[in-house]
Parts: C-alpha cells; sequence; structure tokens
C-alpha cells in the first residue's frame, strides 16, 4: 500500500463516521444558533485539534493502552460521561433559572472564541469512542517504511479536513436561522433540547462503563 492508496482509503472510512450525528455535531450546531457563527467554527477547531491529538496517540502507540487495558478504557469513559452529563445539566440549569433579560445578552457574554475551542476541544478528548477508533484503524494505514507519527498525524489531518468542510456546511447553513432563534426562548428551547440529548448520552456511556 502506497501513502496516497493508504489516504484515499482512510478518507472512504473517516468521510463516513464523520457525516454520521453524534455529540459533536450537536455542540457545533447549538453553538451557531444560540451563539455566533464564530463561535461555531472555535469549537469546531477545537474538536479537530482533539483528533490530530488522537492520530498522534494512536500513530505512536500510545493510544494502544486504551484499547488493551479495559480499566484505562473504564476510567476515560467514566470521565467523559461525566463531562457530558455536567454539560448538558448546565445548559439545562442555565435555560431554566436564568431570567429572560439576562438571556437576551448571554449569547454575547458566553459566545467568546475560546470557550467554544475548549469545549470540542475537551468534548473530543474525553471521548473514549473515538481513540479506540483511532487505534483500530490508523496502524491499519501506515505503509511498510513510513514514519507511524507522521502518517499518523497526516491521516489525522485529512480527518480533519474533512470534519471541517462538513462543520462549514452546518455552520453556514445554521447561521441563517440563527438570528431568528437567538431570542431568550428559542434560546432556552435550544439549551434544553441540546441539554437533554447529552444528559441522556453522558449517563450511556457511563452505563457502558460498568457493562
Amino acid at each position: 500500500m502506497t501513502v496516497a492508496e493508504a489516504m484515499l482509503s482512510f478518507m472512504v472510512v473517516a468521510g463516513l463516521l464523520t457525516i454520521v450525528p453524534g455529540l459533536d455535531t450537536a455542540l457545533v450546531l447549538r453553538g451557531t444558533l444560540t451563539r455566533s457563527r464564530r463561535y461555531g467554527f472555535a469549537a469546531a477547531l477545537g474538536i479537530q485539534a482533539g483528533t490530530l491529538v488522537w492520530g498522534a496517540a494512536a500513530a505512536t502507540g500510545a493510544a494502544a493502552l486504551l484499547a488493551a487495558s479495559q480499566t484505562a478504557y473504564r476510567v476515560l469513559t467514566v470521565l467523559g460521561a461525566a463531562y457530558m452529563v455536567w454539560l448538558g445539566a448546565s445548559m439545562l440549569w442555565s435555560s431554566i433559572r436564568t431570567p429572560s433579560a439576562q438571556r437576551e445578552a448571554a449569547p454575547l457574554r458566553d459566545g467568546r472564541a475560546h470557550n467554544g475551542f475548549a469545549m470540542g476541544l475537551v468534548t473530543n478528548l474525553t471521548n473514549p469512542k473515538v481513540g479506540v477508533f483511532y487505534v483500530a484503524t490508523i496502524p491499519q494505514f501506515v505503509p511498510d517504511g513510513v514514519s507511524p507519527l507522521v502518517m499518523g498525524l497526516a491521516l489525522a489531518g485529512v480527518h480533519c479536513a474533512l470534519g471541517m468542510t462538513w462543520f462549514t456546511a452546518i455552520i453556514l447553513g445554521a447561521d441563517r436561522l440563527g438570528p431568528r432563534l437567538r431570542s431568550s426562548s428559542a434560546v432556552r428551547w435550544v439549551d434544553r433540547v441540546t441539554g437533554g440529548v447529552l444528559v441522556v448520552m453522558g449517563a450511556r456511556l457511563a452505563v457502558s462503563a460498568r457493562s
């Protein structure tokens, strides 16, 4: 397998993973609708930064511990589940307790780009399923004689390019609806729906860690 063949083959696999709706898509969509297009892009970039970290870890074997050690996997799963539940609960609590007048200003106050980037990065790094995916796939696409680290980063870069293309389409589409959905009542409902989904996903992830 040549480098070009490996890149093209991985692109197909990563492309299918990218378009499947999941936590990353929900956070980018919610950030764009309730905050701003800039916030949505920042969250997407944070997610891609996490993808690069996973790619490097999988290529160098560091992430193999996650796949080989049941304890390590469970620890990361519990941390990821706790983060998702906390994030979702925060959205739900904010939508319930914050007065309407404060909700009108919330998108501007909470929509700083570095907050979106941090949220995307932490969400990606605490998702054990991303690590397992990279451990299972990256080694299969490293040609003989090629540096695993360089190839891992290159493949992760392909995934990032596909992800940003997909997120850009979502962000630009959501941004057209954003002005209509940034009223206090609309933001509350978006937060409640997204927060509820995150709590459910976190709870399911926590249950899976016990099995």
